[in-house]
């Protein structure tokens, strides 16, 4: 199979650009390496520097391909709730742009990597794909508008989409930003240097955590999966996890006492984060095998970046 990822040096991105290209397929990657660099591809990975807004870029890259994983996305909420016109940009244009590009190259399927956030608050756990979408900031409202362009495009045009709203993916290689950095690697880092936590809200707040090798098997069975046009469907662990039980993990695991600070002021999003995986199980035979526990572990073993204190890590 020939796929296109897009954001490929991204986090998820070069996580399932590697494994698709050591399973034997055929990986262009397109990321404009605003917040990552394609150090950690395989060098079997054809990537190429570029705008997902570059029609023609994108017309030249999509001769031939089988599957677009598109991943290419702003993901940073709080960045999000300061500048929504560049979220806008970027992850409702840019994948209006991708689906027009994909559509005139008669690519077969695209499989959208959308986000648990566009739930929001919900009266009833665990999520299901039915439940009515709350967004309660740009970054999630341009994932669901994201969402209804690539399944309506699809149809329009006879191109097989999937969109999977995946939860909280943490692993080695994640990004550890100066500001808004996701909670996991933020937590090990702090951790791991012997530094102190924050905690936002009372630390009660439950997220579902999924593990990187996970997300990139339901994400490589949704391109290759049949009779799941126009489908949306969660990836997640199925498991809630409170911030503050997450903080006593990370301190078992890091046999290091942190000191907590609690910062009550800042808005710590939905109260709680469930996925309700049925539909995965059904549709691609999904099953989360890494605990969160096991997932940490070998998050500590295998990111160096987590004990060093530069900021230069992609």
């Amino acid at each position: 199979m020939q796929v296109l990822v897009t954001g490929a040096a991204g986090f998820l991105g070069a996580a399932l650009a590697n494994t698709l290209a050591a399973q034997g397929h055929q990986v262009i990657g397109l990321d404009n390496m605003s917040t990552s660099s394609p150090n950690e591809l395989s060098p079997n990975i054809h990537f190429t520097r570029g705008d997902i807004n570059d029609r023609p870029k994108l017309w030249t890259l999509l001769q031939d391909v089988d599957c677009v994983y598109h991943l290419a996305a702003r993901v940073l909420v709080p960045e999000s709730v300061l500048y929504p016109s560049e979220y806008n940009l970027v992850n409702t244009g840019g994948t209006v742009n991708l689906m027009e590009a994909v559509r005139d190259a008669g690519v077969r399927r695209v499989v959208f990597i959308s986000s648990g956030a566009i739930y929001g608050n919900q009266e009833t756990q665990p999520l299901t794909e039915e439940a009515l979408p709350n967004p309660k900031s740009p970054y999630a409202v341009s994932k669901l508008a994201a969402e209804y362009y690539v399944r309506t495009i699809g149809q329009l045009a006879g191109i097989e989409s999937v969109c999977l709203r995946v939860f909280n993916a943490y692993g080695p290689g994640q990004q550890i930003p100066p500001s808004y950095t996701p909670v996991i690697p933020s937590f090990l880092k702090q951790a791991l240097q012997r530094g102190t936590i924050v905690v936002h809200g009372a630390g009660s707040q439950t997220r579902d955590y999924v593990y990187v090798d996970d997300v990139v098997q339901a994400m490589i069975t949704a391109g290759m999966a049949p009779d799941i046009d126009g489908e949306i469907i969660n990836v997640g662990s199925g498991i809630e996890t409170s911030i503050l039980d997450l903080v006593t993990l990370v301190s078992q695991l890091a046999d290091f006492e942190p000191e907590v600070i609690y910062n009550p002021r800042r808005g710590s999003g939905p109260t709680r984060m469930c996925a309700c995986l049925k539909k995965a199980e059904r549709l691609l035979g999904y099953q989360p095998r890494i605990s969160l526990r096991e997932g940490l572990q070998r998050t500590i073993q295998l990111d160096t970046h987590l004990r060093t204190n530069g900021q230069n890590h992609h």
